[in-house]
């Protein structure tokens, strides 16, 4: 008697259970997630969330690459992002100049940090006679851009954290001064990631940042928009994560959905709105790469003052910006990337030189660089706990913690 209760027991136990996971995936499929952005589905990760990178400008070294890849070690981040120009390794067909690439990678490795590589800016032999003036144009040629792809990838093998594949291709600067063209990106994308493929099976490959706009004619389309057309012409098969940039144009708490936000491209949180996107083509399990964000305090150029902050509110912002990440982003953003530590060349008169988190010209960290330095970093289950501005790290005194790569 006993025996068959407590089989009763067991089977209506089974029973119950079988009821209640057939409960949950009713709630899932009429009620959604409890987590609109499907973390739980990330698998695989490319990064540690968060990994903390820093854009940087070590190309042309007047005596200043050395002291700012310092700097990216006194930030306790552990990767940084720089530009491989293919017109400053191929600046004439068939002539390859690793003189200061080699360099930047003995620098990186004499710091144990890790490098992004970004793929990009075509030399003008290389481009349409009419395209010169671009900030950056599609090759004419797409096997010569894969042959760059290849070269650089063959060279560095094993020693490329990843590989940002263009920049901005949303805007017409970056896409010869013509309309922005999702499919034909993803073609330039294709080339590109089949060369490395090929050269360094192993490499993590992010698609292009892009642009946050609020245009939707022939000198921008909005970044939503263009991410939805690259995925019907089938990307992700590309790439390994998903590059968006976050601008820092709003306080970084402000939903898309707020009265406060002026537009939805607007907020530091428009990668919500990106990563909707990213489910609605069955694309869960891909994690994403932010790759610019910051807060500008621009002073001179009305296109960029409206929005500009003064340096103390840049510093306040991007700490609160990485805090929203780790709260509320994770696993599902890994790398974010920073900007800037400066190009030295850069004037007033130059957009740049507002984001940056270092005075360009005298070389003097902004509060923003300090405020960085000691806030807290959470790196999958590693800490490094914020410091005070007197302790031995702070000061200079004591090596800076990083986290594990």
């Amino acid at each position: 008697m006993r025996v068959h209760t407590r089989r009763v027991i067991v089977i209506a136990g089974i029973v119950a259970l079988a009821f209640a996971a057939v409960g949950v995936l009713y709630l899932r499929e009429y009620l959604g997630p409890d987590d609109p952005f499907e973390a739980d589905a990330i698998t695989s990760a490319p990064f540690t969330s968060l990994t903390y990178g820093i854009q940087a400008f070590l190309w042309w070294d007047n005596g200043d690459a050395g002291k700012h890849l310092d700097w990216v070690r006194l930030l306790s981040f552990s990767h940084v992002k720089q530009t491989f120009a293919w017109r400053d390794v191929e600046p004439r067909p068939g002539e390859w100049d690793w003189t200061q690439s080699d360099r930047i990678f003995a620098e990186i490795a004499r710091r144990d940090l890790s490098i992004i590589v970004r793929l990009g800016q075509v030399p003008g032999w290389a481009r349409l006679p009419s395209q010169r003036a671009a900030h950056d144009a599609p090759a004419r040629d797409i096997t010569r851009w894969a042959a760059y792809c290849s070269k650089v990838a063959e060279r560095y093998q094993g020693r490329v954290a990843a590989y940002q594949i263009w920049n901005e291709p949303n805007l017409s600067r970056e896409w010869g001064d013509s309309p922005p063209d999702p499919a034909s990106y993803v073609t330039l994308l294709a080339a590109c990631s089949d060369a490395i493929r090929v050269a360094d099976p192993a490499a993590t490959l992010i698609s292009a940042g892009l642009a946050p706009t609020g245009n939707n004619d022939d000198t921008a389309m909005p970044d939503d928009i263009y991410l939805d057309h690259m995925y019907r012409h089938g990307f992700q098969q590309h790439i390994d994560a998903v590059g968006v940039h976050a601008p820092g144009f709003s306080p970084p708490e402000i939903s898309p959905d707020s009265d406060e936000a002026l537009q939805r491209w607007f907020t530091f949180r428009r990668v919500e709105d990106l990563r909707k996107i990213m489910l609605s083509h069955d694309d869960a399990e891909r994690q994403m790469a932010v790759m610019e964000f910051g807060y500008t305090t621009e002073q001179i150029n009305p296109d960029y003052k409206w929005f500009s902050v003064t340096e103390a509110q840049q510093a306040e912002m991007l700490e609160r910006a990485y805090e929203y990440a780790i709260a509320n982003w994770r696993p599902w953003v890994g790398l974010m990337v920073l900007i800037y530590l400066p190009d030295p060349s850069w004037r007033e008169a130059d957009e740049e030189f507002w984001w940056s988190i270092v005075e360009p010209d005298t070389g003097i960290p902004r509060d923003a660089f300090y405020k960085v330095a000691n806030m807290r970093k959470v790196c999958g289950g590693f800490e490094i706990p914020e410091r005070e501005s007197d302790s031995p790290v702070a000061e200079g005194r004591a090596p800076a913690p990083n986290c594990p790569k």
